[in-house]
């Protein structure tokens, strides 16, 4: 896919706020080109358009949320990943709510709506970000690094003292095909004590077994079980797809990841846009194919300086 591309019609959505339990509607539009991912979010007579860029971001403590002029969007991160892997680069997003539907607690059930709507291909080509050297962000034990490579590769790694989870690891060469098979079905998880104590405080109101993985202290709760044995840093993965789609740019790049959250994604999207010296934007005029996701081609690589990592 060498030029950007768009919805082919509208698409309505709808579902509950993993936070408020509020039913929430979404129309996605097709959008021109350069456009880029624009949340237009309505309360009552009031309307404010938020571009889905990381200046935007105001919160990142247990979601990514962005927001201007007083209105915010949250946990747009599922949505995020799911329209990069499905190719889209242009859309408007209407919601009537301040965050997006959980779902199923995955992306895969956006992932499905938007295969069933189709691409429309658009006149301009896409551009990609392109590493051409190492930035690393450390923080306590969280570590995010970003390498050349000619893909867009994620390796992650995480740790938490429970037999259920213990620690985990995975690396994927992330295109529409392995997202869509691999990562794309992950659900969001949480242990039990936290889910109680954040609807105690109002919070998680619409969280339930149909839409996260809950661990107990003896094991997981959801009857189904786990859909992988190593569903959570998958999910976690599936995070970084959409936290660093917030560059407003595809990446060509390897991420490093270890007990990464949405937090110190954000960071390291920051530092990215702060060292212009280590990226070069390079234009997919002679973009290979792969998967619902284009990687630049070799000459183009070459110029920008980058490795076959």
């Amino acid at each position: 896919m060498i030029y950007q591309s768009t919805l082919d019609k509208a698409l309505t959505i709808s579902g509950i706020g993993l936070h408020t339990g509020r039913q929430i509607t979404m129309t996605l539009r097709p959008a021109d080109t350069d456009t880029g991912i624009v949340f237009h979010r309505t309360d009552g007579e009031r309307r404010v358009s938020i571009p889905a860029i990381s200046a935007n971001v105001v919160d990142t403590r247990m979601a990514t949320v962005i927001g201007k002029n007083g209105m915010s969007v949250s946990t747009i991160e599922h949505l995020m990943a799911a329209l990069s892997a499905c190719g889209i680069d242009n859309l408007h997003v209407d919601i009537d709510g301040p965050e997006v539907p959980v779902m199923d607690g995955s992306a895969g059930p956006f992932v499905a709506l938007l295969q069933q709507t189709g691409n429309r291909v658009q006149e301009k080509r896409r551009k990609y970000l392109a590493i051409r050297k190492p930035i690393t962000l450390v923080d306590g034990e969280k570590r995010v690094s970003i390498i050349p490579s000619r893909f867009f590769r994620i390796t992650f790694d995480i740790a938490f003292d429970h037999p259920c989870i213990g620690l985990q690891h995975r690396a994927v060469k992330i295109n529409g095909e392995t997202f869509r098979k691999e990562i794309a079905s992950a659900r969001t998880f949480g242990f039990l004590h936290e889910v109680e104590y954040l609807k105690a405080n109002g919070l998680a109101l619409g969280g339930s077994l149909d839409n996260a993985v809950v661990i107990g202290e003896d094991g997981i709760l959801n009857p189904g079980g786990v859909r992988f044995e190593d569903e959570c840093v998958r999910h976690k993965i599936l995070d970084a797809v959409g936290d660093f789609s917030l560059l407003g740019h595809r990446i060509l790049g390897h991420i490093k990841a270890y007990k990464a959250g949405h937090e110190i994604n954000h960071q390291m999207v920051e530092k990215i846009l702060a060292n212009a010296d280590c990226w070069q934007l390079v234009e997919s005029g002679e973009a290979v194919s792969h998967g619902s996701l284009a990687i630049a081609s070799r000459p183009a690589m070459a110029m920008a300086g980058v490795s076959e990592a």
